[in-house]
């Protein structure tokens, strides 16, 4: 899964590319922001992108990336769901 950091206006719900941002994989990301990610909505993008998230730094400040989300990532959100949860998930 591949991510692309991306401006975001949240009023306007308008999306501006970065000039310099390359595309980074997604769980490289996570792992930056120490998953403190959220989904906050549907996109189509031509590249592939299908969904922005906003992911929090240590001062609660969203950056925002577009995300190729895969079957994986919906699986992976759904565990980690469950598991915020405190319930026991099957394979």
């Amino acid at each position: 899964m591949k991510s692309l950091q991306v401006n975001f206006n949240v009023a306007t719900q308008a999306i501006e590319p970065i000039d310099n941002a390359s595309p980074e994989p997604w769980e490289e990301v996570c792992d930056r922001f120490d998953n403190d990610v959220r989904r906050i909505k549907t996109v189509s993008d031509p590249k592939g992108y299908n969904a922005i998230y906003a992911c929090y730094d240590e001062n609660n400040q969203p950056v925002y990336y577009l995300v190729e989300e895969s079957d994986l990532l919906t699986k992976l959100r759904q565990r980690t769901f469950l598991d915020k949860l405190g319930r026991t998930r099957t394979a």
